[in-house]
């Protein structure tokens, strides 16, 4: 079981009366901010409070807010994507953030606004509690822009996931949508217990053959198989997660591993008790260790199988995993019924200024539903035909336009200037750091063939760079590791080349990097394949001539 001593968040946690702290006295005082005890209770609400780090940047002057949505599958109505807008003009920095799991965030909220904007959200329909901390997080599955019936089969038991995971304290309705109060000496969380979990939790769904929600990287992924049409049951994948940090071999990303097949009907039973096993087993004296992925790394597949089937009346079943074949949701798409979907490319998954201003005048206009996709995408669904022409007019003046191979599956974290964990850039950086490798894709012939592209401004891994075929992982002020090696379907991880490398460095190691892929690739061979095949020694070497 669990380890002694506990972490100080573990005793947080444990004095919290189920994450009510003084969260409400602190929210009812002057101070602009909440305390550093608070703050580790705000996450479980789906809050962070933050604070620019940028010496220059007079816009942030104090604490603020930034508050995630839980939005199961990223599917928004068009009233509920116009409230999200509507609220980050009114209480946020004005702009909208899309996240890698398929949620909108939003930044710059003041601590004296943050009810207006969670009852905001909760009139939508909608909800911010376990969008963070120790619980299970926003529940992902596959974007299903052409509307087929078998993503279809998804949304429901991503709903039914999502609810059954939300903490049963009655603490988030008291402190931000003024409900009654309930003794919580009196309350019990029957999934959770008293500590919560040692850390995250991931979840997500998928069919097989699609993984766009880089199924790998979670804690829990299931791939639907179907049977005349029916959802009949799930590959089971067990112990993923990207978290790490520089030069501590104890901590290391991991990709799940597969458990094997279960029928539909053990969803729910499966999932409660892979949670069972991360609350049980979970390291809560070191919350850098504290991730389920190191109880089957150190516990075994063996182990863990037994574990689940005891607690579960399910056996896993062996069967044969059809190959990954990702599918595009970019542009425009057609869908089932005559209908169209446009997915629109959105840089780093940050909506503002004309862009935002323009899909708000889209959505409401034409009552467009949504979905936000694993790569920080916005597509828009249900458009009539009649509507095409000038829904991408509108967007092109509004500065959209479509992304060239390498842009296509970009991704970066927020980063500076206000997460707390980040030691250098990255969303703001994006731009520069893919044009030296555009220019050595141009020069050796490969955009068409462009990798799927990460940075990261820690190692935290918040946007997957382990699982890419070439990422930036930040080490220092300016400074990087680079990975290569990952596969595009996401089922493989990336290698550390080399460490520390300055912004300078980039544009001769591209293009040495690429340079090699041309040279030595086999036809058609993706870049990831081709660093694997080539090996982490042989590319540093050439990587380290490069230097010389």
């Amino acid at each position: 079981m669990s380890e002694t001593p506990e972490s100080p968040i573990e005793i947080i946690k444990r004095g919290s009366h189920h994450l009510r702290g003084t969260l409400a006295e602190e929210l009812a005082s002057p101070e602009p901010g909440f305390t550093p005890d608070s703050q580790q209770l705000l996450k479980p609400h789906g809050l962070y409070q933050q604070k620019s780090r940028d010496k220059t940047d007079t816009a942030v002057k104090g604490p603020v807010l930034m508050l995630r949505g839980r939005i199961p599958g990223g599917r928004l109505s068009a009233a509920q994507y116009l409230a999200y807008d509507a609220l980050a003009d009114s209480y946020g920095d004005g702009s909208l953030r899309l996240t890698t799991r398929q949620s909108i965030e939003l930044h710059g909220v003041l601590k004296g606004n943050v009810k207006e904007v969670l009852q905001g959200i909760q009139k939508a329909l909608l909800t911010t509690q376990g969008a963070c901390g120790d619980v299970v997080r926003n529940v992902t599955q596959a974007p299903n822009p052409w509307g087929r019936a078998d993503i279809a089969q998804l949304e429901p038991l991503a709903d039914r996931l999502s609810r059954h995971f939300l903490a049963t304290s009655n603490a988030y309705t008291e402190i931000w949508l003024d409900g009654e109060r309930v003794n919580p000496d009196e309350e019990r969380e029957p999934i959770y217990g008293q500590l919560y979990l040692p850390r995250k939790f991931k979840i997500c769904l998928t069919v097989t053959g699609e993984n766009l929600v880089d199924l790998y990287t979670n804690d829990l992924g299931l791939a639907a198989t179907f049977s005349a049409g029916i959802l009949d049951g799930f590959f089971v994948f067990v112990g993923g997660g990207m978290g790490m940090t520089h030069n501590d071999a104890t901590t290391f990303p991991r990709l799940a591993d597969p458990l094997g097949w279960i029928p539909v009907a053990g969803l729910i039973p499966l999932a409660e008790a892979v949670v069972g096993v991360h609350r049980d087993f979970g390291h809560r004296a070191e919350r850098r260790h504290a991730r389920l992925k190191y109880v089957v790394q150190e516990k075994g597949l063996d182990w863990l199988r037994s574990e689940l089937e005891s607690r579960t009346s399910l056996r896993f079943e062996a069967r044969e995993l059809p190959p990954w074949n990702t599918c595009s949701v970019l542009g425009w798409l057609p869908r089932e019924g005559g209908s169209w979907a446009y997915g629109l490319h959105t840089p780093s998954g940050r909506v503002a200024s004309a862009l935002k201003q323009t899909l708000r005048a889209l959505v409401a206009e034409h009552d467009l539903s949504v979905q936000v996709s694993p790569d920080q995408d916005l597509i828009l669904l249900d458009i009539p035909d009649q509507a095409r022409a000038d829904i991408e007019a509108r967007l092109a003046q509004a500065g959209a336009k479509d992304p060239d191979p390498l842009e296509r599956r970009a991704l970066a974290c927020v980063a500076l200037p206000l997460c707390g964990l980040a030691i250098t850039e990255a969303e703001r950086a994006l731009p520069d750091l893919l044009s030296p490798l555009r220019q050595a894709l141009v020069k050796h012939g490969r955009l068409d063939q462009a990798p799927v592209f990460r940075v990261t401004g820690c190692a935290n891994g918040c946007a997957r760079p382990y699982s890419a075929e070439l990422a930036l992982v930040g080490q220092a002020v300016g400074k990087y590791a680079l990975y290569a090696g990952g596969s595009s379907q996401g089922d493989r991880l990336a290698v550390e080349i080399r460490q520390r490398l300055s912004t300078t460095e980039l544009p001769e190691l591209f293009d040495r990097l690429i340079g090699l892929w041309a040279a030595q690739g086999l036809p058609s061979e993706p870049f990831g394949d081709f660093a694997n095949r080539l090996g982490a020694s042989a590319l540093a070497a050439s990587l380290q001539e490069a230097s010389l």
